[in-house]
């Protein structure tokens, strides 16, 4: 399910609001340690996306 997620994220990441949309379901579907990974990945994704560094809220816990 995490894969799916990447892709799923890598794919919407040109439309702020859907991306954050994505990114909230994708936290209410995943495990804890999956969620872990998912923000170690979405960090280094958005380095160079400044528009997505809000979705960094949907993973504070």
């Amino acid at each position: 399910m995490l894969e799916y997620t990447k892709t799923v994220l890598q794919k919407v990441s040109f439309d702020t609001k859907l991306f954050c949309k994505e990114l909230k379901k994708a936290v209410s579907r995943l495990l804890p340690n999956e969620i872990e990974e998912l923000k170690s990945w979405l960090e280094q994704f958005i380095t160079d996306k400044p528009e997505l560094q809000e979705s960094l809220l949907y993973l504070k816990s």
